[in-house]
């Protein structure tokens, strides 16, 4: 099924191979499928990918990208606002906004100004030896609004570096080295964060050499359980995703997030909000757990904070922060920590997110999601449930491959979207916070297509 205009140019192919004729102006458009995606311009590159890079990381579906039963994906040639556009000329809607990076939409003109206009003074830095004007601003702006009391920045290249950060912070400031997480949940894949994150799979191969201080306790977990847990070990934190994002969009229940903050002040332990998914609009406030006024003593941030660019970020108390403080070698640092280009986007998001009021506007869009969302349990016999908030949604699906159907049928009429959860059965619907209502009702109109289809 084809949607909307057709997109400009005829095809014509650079030196790249990539299509140059065909660009996007603008970011507000409808799907134009023209060839079957993935289309053979993607396939040729997929081969070419399987040939070149690691397996694993490499997109494909097989282990080594040249075996017959690899699958090929749409190579991603351009983005603007809630588009996509691939290597075939073909645009898509985009759902993914790029595991939720893009929240104020695809190379928005303002962080390509930003961007541009630091290039031109300075590319980057010395890390933790030097600093620069737009590492201090974004300083000064991140602890003027994430919700920690007498707060500290702590920059990080990533949203996982940023869940080590905050571990390490909470061990040190506490010299306890019990951490509590939650199942299920998703804090990343380096060797500390994965020993908070939950899924099995992820662990295994390197079990014996994670963090052996974690406790499990399953997302929702009464109150007492953690202060029963509290009493029998030395715990320095507890992590939690606000709304589990990666392993099926699980809002948690009604008042949890406070009561769970109330416990480990009464107990004295740490409380880590990871916001890395959730943060900065997505949920219809600036971070998630504004919903339930709780204030947690470190904050992980990262994905939309660089609106296109790596950085990650801890926003902590300063009495934990101080732990830091050694006097000699920073204890945890890297190259390209709080570099120039990626704070002067940030800052350009910040701007955005505040000038354009995108956490209301994803409030008053995730409102016309529930409502649509609502009969579907009762109208498609493959979908199971439906949760969200905001912009963040996921649609529970018999079984995964129901899932990797859905995902493939919406692929064909123009819309992007990832299917996660430890079964892989979670549709999830993350489109940026800039998505015009139109493109959000055409997005819905083919998700059904494709639901009552499958």
């Amino acid at each position: 099924m084809t949607v909307g205009e057709p997109t400009k140019g005829s095809g014509d192919r650079g030196d790249e191979g990539v299509m140059q004729s065909t660009r996007l102006l603008r970011g507000d458009l409808l799907p134009d499928v023209m060839v079957a995606p993935p289309g053979p311009r993607s396939r040729e590159l997929c081969r070419d990918l399987g040939r070149l890079e690691a397996p694993g990381v490499n997109t494909l579906g097989g282990q080594d990208g040249i075996e017959p039963g690899d699958e090929p994906t749409v190579v991603w040639a351009e983005a603007l606002g809630a588009n996509v556009l691939d290597a075939d000329g073909n645009r898509y809607l985009d759902l993914t906004s790029g595991f939720g990076v893009a929240a104020v939409g695809h190379r928005h003109p303002q962080v390509v100004a930003a961007v541009r206009d630091q290039a031109e003074r300075l590319l980057h830095g010395l890390g933790d030896a030097a600093a620069h004007p737009a590492r201090i601003e974004l300083a000064r702006r991140l602890a003027a609004l994430a919700p920690v009391d007498d707060p500290r920045a702590y920059f990080a290249v990533s949203g996982a570096d940023a869940v080590e950060v905050a571990a390490k912070t909470a061990i040190l400031a506490t010299g306890r080295p019990g951490l509590v997480a939650f199942e299920p949940a998703y804090h990343g894949v380096t060797l500390g964060a994965l020993a908070l994150s939950a899924r099995p799979e992820f662990r295994r191969p390197f079990a014996r050499h994670l963090h052996p201080h974690v406790h499990r306790l399953p997302f929702g977990a009464e109150p007492w359980q953690l202060d029963h847990l509290s009493r029998r070990r030395p715990l320095a934190a507890v992590i939690v995703e606000p709304i589990v994002g990666r392993e099926g969009v699980i809002p948690p229940p009604e008042g949890w997030l406070a009561e769970l903050a109330a416990v480990c002040r009464r107990r004295d332990v740490l409380l880590i909000a990871d916001e890395v998914f959730t943060g900065f609009g997505r949920t219809g406030a600036l971070f998630a757990v504004d919903h339930d006024r709780v204030r947690p003593d470190l904050l992980c941030c990262g994905k939309a904070l660089g609106g296109g660019l790596p950085i990650g970020a801890v926003v902590g108390r300063a009495p934990l922060m101080a732990a830091w403080r050694t006097g000699g070698e920073a204890l945890h640092t890297g190259t390209f920590l709080a570099n120039p280009i990626s704070c002067a986007a940030a800052l350009a998001v910040l701007d955005i997110l505040e000038d354009q009021d995108l956490p209301t506007r994803a409030r008053t869009l995730g409102g016309q999601v529930a409502e649509r969302l609502a009969p579907w349990p009762e109208r498609y016999q493959k979908v199971t449930a439906t949760r969200g908030r905001g912009l963040l949604w996921g649609i529970e699906l018999a079984d995964k491959v129901t899932a990797k159907q859905v995902v493939q049928s919406l692929q064909a009429r123009g819309v992007l979207a990832l299917a996660g959860g430890p079964e892989g059965r979670v549709l999830q619907l993350v489109p940026p916070l800039t998505i015009t209502e139109e493109q959000l009702r055409v997005a819905l109109d083919l998700l059904e297509d494709s639901l009552a289809a499958t």
